[in-house]
């Protein structure tokens, strides 16, 4: 059993829900709306016009010159060891667009899984 955390771009996420209910996995959580940065500056088209155009400088001041915190979606998924390259590659085939940003996908073995309300464990509660 395995947790999968992936963290999408807020547009892709109904893509991704799209896809991971096409093979067979439609349940999921979404944490509304996380903030964070990879090793890119975060500087958006706002910056590169403000760079661009001398007139535009009190853009640059208004952004500051510390990276920027993108906003995403985080998804956490529980499946069964044999659906994790399933749920994976359906998770970057909706998000990967070729540029920076794309997110990032994190697979963690679980040890067990208990449904409340029967008190059932392992991979049975998953079904």
């Amino acid at each position: 059993m395995k947790r999968i955390r992936a963290i999408i771009r807020i547009a892709k996420i109904n893509d991704t829900k799209e896809a991971l209910a096409a093979i067979g996995l439609p349940s999921f959580t979404v944490s509304g709306k996380v903030e964070g940065r990879g090793r890119g500056t975060g500087y958006g088209p706002r910056f590169q016009e403000a760079v661009a155009n001398p007139e535009s400088r009190a853009i640059l001041i208004e952004l500051g010159d510390m990276p920027r915190l993108k906003t995403k979606r985080m998804i956490n998924l529980i499946v069964t060891d044999d659906k994790v390259d399933a749920a994976v590659q359906a998770i970057i085939g909706a998000n990967q667009t070729g540029n920076s940003g794309d997110g990032k996908i994190f697979v963690i073995p679980l040890a067990d899984a208990i449904q409340v309300r029967t008190g059932d464990a392992g991979d049975t509660v998953l079904d």
